[in-house]
């Protein structure tokens, strides 16, 4: 018989083996909940795979990614999480580290609110970098969590969506888990988007699901070389798909929800939000 699993925990991966065996062990050693894990190795060597080995770890499954994305983490995400069973799904990127009981807070937040779709958490940094840029990721999601509990007390899933879309990334992909039915409706992430692609999945997951946002640490989110989100100056190509991901983004969310409602809530992200 088959046992039943809370979280269905969703690793790609792409040749960083000392940080996934890291990322792994955070996951098993949760308590008071049952996991499993999804491996999917992006790189075509298949450099995760021994490593999934050496673990011996019947709750951990290994996929080989047939087609190498290049950097696509939305298709390769998406590899994974048909394959799990769990009822909630939580999709960690292969050099973060979960918190102990992270899980279990998890799963009473979803036990509490029935209908809600997604929980996220307050993101702590570390890592080797600079003491300059740990700063001041620190400072940046100080404030997401400022922004998160502000609109937490308006119990609006729209002041999130709001915030997400047009002022301030509230959660890395990390942060946050799904409950699974929520997750099949929506279809995953969308294939066509490289980046951004966090940003689409959770506004449209907290618009048509709700939201609940715990006020503790859940993702301890490793700092190295300046992040995408946070690096001074990007490249040509990430910046093309950075415009190229809002426009389509907030098409598609004009077209499910009303022109109305969109600009209601851009107006709101740049007036009410910018002062908190």
């Amino acid at each position: 018989m088959l046992q039943c699993v809370d979280f269905t925990v969703v690793i790609p991966t792409f040749r960083r083996p000392t940080e996934l065996r890291e990322a792994i062990s955070s996951v098993l050693e949760q308590r008071e909940v049952e996991v499993e894990i999804i491996v999917v190795d992006d790189s075509p060597e298949r450099s995760a795979e021994k490593v999934v080995e050496s673990m011996n770890e019947p709750r951990i499954t290994y996929l080989a990614n047939p087609k190498p994305s290049g950097g696509f983490p939305s298709a390769v995400r998406n590899l994974g999480w048909p394959h799990g069973r769990g009822e909630f799904v939580h999709f960690l990127d292969d050099d973060d580290v979960v918190p102990h009981g992270h899980y279990a807070a998890v799963k009473s937040a979803f036990t509490q609110h029935p209908d809600i779709g997604v929980v996220f958490c307050r993101i702590d940094p570390f890592g080797d970098c600079a003491s300059e840029q740990l700063e001041h990721e620190r400072a940046y999601f100080r404030k997401a969590a400022k922004l998160a509990s502000f609109c937490k007390r308006l119990r609006s899933r729209r002041a999130f969506v709001a915030c997400l879309m047009f002022h301030w990334a509230l959660l890395v992909c990390g942060a946050g888990v799904m409950r699974r039915r929520c997750l099949e409706q929506l279809g995953g992430f969308d294939r066509r988007l490289r980046l951004r692609e966090d940003v689409d999945l959770y506004a449209r997951a907290m618009r048509q699901f709700d939201v609940c946002f715990l006020e503790q640490v859940g993702l301890k989110y490793r700092i190295g070389s300046p992040s995408l989100m946070h690096a001074p100056v990007l490249a040509q190509r990430d910046l093309d798909d950075l415009r190229a991901a809002q426009t389509y983004t907030n098409a598609t969310y004009k077209s499910v929800w009303g022109s109305l409602e969109f600009y209601t809530l851009k107006i709101f992200a740049r007036t009410v939000l910018k002062f908190i």
